[in-house]
């Protein structure tokens, strides 16, 4: 599946007339409810990632950012070794979200829904499955980074709870050795971490 203007693989979807875009071609506006065209709900299995998912991610993840392995909270991680969650549908792997354990939290490595998925709720759905297993590991914070550009993601991630409170200056930059265009165009320089504190239940 590749952008509507473009041969780069398509990680984003226009939320008022549905087209697969990638990240260059994908625009920031502001607009109303109503010009916001809203998919119609669909039935997701969600559940921990199998082996045979794990291949499936590893081919998610080199769509999405282009190389295996991912940078953030200062730690380097690859994907394809990291406990996840994935949604599906009839059977189909439609999104993902890979996590791991820091101290007293849990922390958001990546999370991947195909463009045509979009806007259906799988990725609240997906984030709900890891804030569940922090819960229940009686963890006290979960965490998520991303790159500057990506306002998409820190808006969806605010919705969801999360508060930003930390800038790493130029640690994208850094990492792919120059300053990328990005979403938008917008250059790609800084990471910005979130956090959500998370309310365990009371001790019995």
């Amino acid at each position: 599946m590749v952008c509507r203007y473009c041969t780069n693989d398509a990680v984003y979807r226009c939320s008022v007339c549905g087209s697969n875009l990638c990240g260059v071609h994908a625009r920031i506006r502001t607009s109303c409810s109503s010009c916001i065209e809203i998919p119609p709900r669909k039935k997701y299995i969600i559940g921990k990632a199998t082996h045979k998912d794990q291949k499936t991610i590893k081919s998610f993840v080199k769509r999405f950012w282009g190389e295996e392995e991912q940078l953030t909270f200062d730690r380097i991680f690859s994907l394809a070794e990291l406990p996840a969650y994935v949604a599906k549908q009839n059977g189909v792997v439609a999104g993902f979200v890979s996590y791991s354990e820091i101290d007293d939290s849990v922390l958001i490595v990546a999370l991947g829904v195909l463009p045509q998925h979009q806007g259906s709720g799988v990725g609240s759905k997906l984030v709900g499955k890891v804030e569940a297993e922090a819960k229940r590991k009686k963890k006290s914070k979960l965490l998520v980074s991303t790159s500057n550009d990506d306002l998409p993601a820190l808006g969806f991630y605010q919705h969801l709870g999360f508060q930003l409170y930390e800038v790493k200056p130029d640690v994208v930059a850094k990492k792919h050795g120059a300053v990328l265009k990005g979403i938008d165009g917008l250059p790609i320089r800084d990471e910005l971490r979130l956090r959500k504190i998370l309310a365990l239940p009371p001790r019995a």
